[in-house]
């Protein structure tokens, strides 16, 4: 590895993908090390229009017996190469060679036995696809999902209307525009320069965010219906969002204390479909990406963190429920997706309560209380604020 752009103790490694239609493709790895030797690591993959430079989330994890690692999917940050259409893919399934990369270097080569994803929005929808795909691998441990892209925020009845649209002009034009205005809320929110106290990139991270391209968009669509028929993550996962949205196109102070991405009724719509232990934290005044709150609310939102970390991704699990019977499945490593999963009917929906993190019921089982019953009050969520418009998943 060498030394990475946010400086030491940072370093990072380009993992070479196989060429596309647009030419050589890459990942990259970054790392940094626990001040002390653990067996404990933490992948943290980013969302749309987005890239790791959030510090003092490793500051956090590294803090709590962590080593830390990120994860700049291809066309990302660090990955993205002048020739690339940024943040571009036809298939949510493009990212599973970096994943499994890492995930091999990270248990392989650096010698963890326990691995906890962290995924942020698109990040969120990736990884959960790809630990239901690999589940058989044993690969991951743990998941936590900070704001999690599990549906377009457009109204619910133009939601099947907008599919097939765009699978349509994905096959005519994949690398089309979507014909949309900028939403920069939620950039101006976070970015030192405007209205928000975080200096990053704005070449890979801009205010508006990308250009919406057809084939991106009905990749992820392609993912959301996949989600939506229910997945078999069969690892402990926290999902994790705000009380309320923000849904203005114009600057408001809202947007400093809610989602002004995504509606975050989704996220709780949609959590018991990722498996059956689920455990859902709201966190009132959470933005979009919660690490970037307002202190306070950042600090919250880590005290849960630590407490749900420390109960299920300590590095002593509690015996698993089996995940194949004896001699079939496949071998760490070997890369080789098992069959699809059998998803369970009919999984409750999980609503907003008044305590801070529970276990959301799936279908066949109830919740398990959660770990620890001295967290911060939750809230219900209020309706969402301003005028409706579809928002960016970042």
């Amino acid at each position: 590895m060498e030394t990475d752009i946010l400086g030491p103790p940072y370093q990072q490694l380009t993992i070479d993908l196989d060429p596309d239609e647009e030419g050589p493709v890459v990942a990259t790895l970054v790392r940094r090390r626990a001040p002390a030797p653990t067996r404990r690591a933490v992948l943290w993959v980013h969302g749309w229009s987005d890239y790791f430079f959030q510090t003092h989330v490793a500051d956090h994890f590294t803090a709590t017996g962590f080593d830390f690692y990120a994860l700049d999917l291809r066309r990302y940050g660090r990955s993205l190469r002048s020739h690339q259409a940024p943040n571009y893919c036809r298939s949510l399934a493009e990212y599973l060679p970096e994943l499994d990369e890492a995930a091999r270097l990270i248990r392989t080569e650096d010698g963890h036995d326990t691995l906890l994803v962290a995924g942020h929005s698109t990040g969120a929808l990736v990884t959960a696809l790809w630990a239901h795909r690999r589940r058989a691998a044993r690969l991951v441990d743990a998941m936590f999902f900070n704001s999690p892209f599990f549906d377009l925020n457009i109204p619910a009845l133009l939601r099947a209307p907008a599919g097939i649209t765009a699978a349509r002009l994905a096959r005519r034009s994949p690398y089309g525009i979507l014909r949309r205005p900028s939403y920069p809320v939620y950039g101006q929110s976070l970015h030192a320069s405007l209205r928000g106290e975080w200096s990053y990139d704005l070449a890979w991270k801009p205010v508006g965010g990308f250009p919406i391209r057809f084939g991106w968009l009905a990749a992820i669509q392609a993912g959301l219906r996949r989600l939506h028929t229910g997945l078999s993550i069969d690892v402990p996962v926290l999902v994790a969002c705000s009380t309320r949205s923000y849904r203005g196109q114009r600057w408001h102070e809202l947007a400093r204390r809610a989602d002004s991405v995504l509606d975050v009724a989704d996220m709780v719509r949609w959590a018991p479909q990722l498996g059956r232990h689920v455990t859902l934290f709201r966190i009132n005044g959470g933005m979009h990406d919660l690490t970037l709150s307002a202190p306070e609310v950042r600090a919250a939102l880590f005290r849960e963190l630590s407490r749900w970390t420390a109960a299920y991704a300590a590095g002593e699990p509690p015996t698993p429920e089996p995940r194949n019977p004896p001699g079939t499945g496949n071998a760490p490593g070997t890369g080789s997706p098992p069959g699809p999963g059998s998803p369970a009917a009919d999984r409750a929906e999980a609503g907003a309560t008044d305590r801070p993190a529970e276990e959301v019921p799936a279908a066949g089982g109830a919740g398990i209380p959660a770990p620890t019953p001295d967290a911060p009050a939750r809230h219900r969520t209020p309706p969402s604020d301003g005028a409706g418009a579809p928002a960016d998943p970042s």
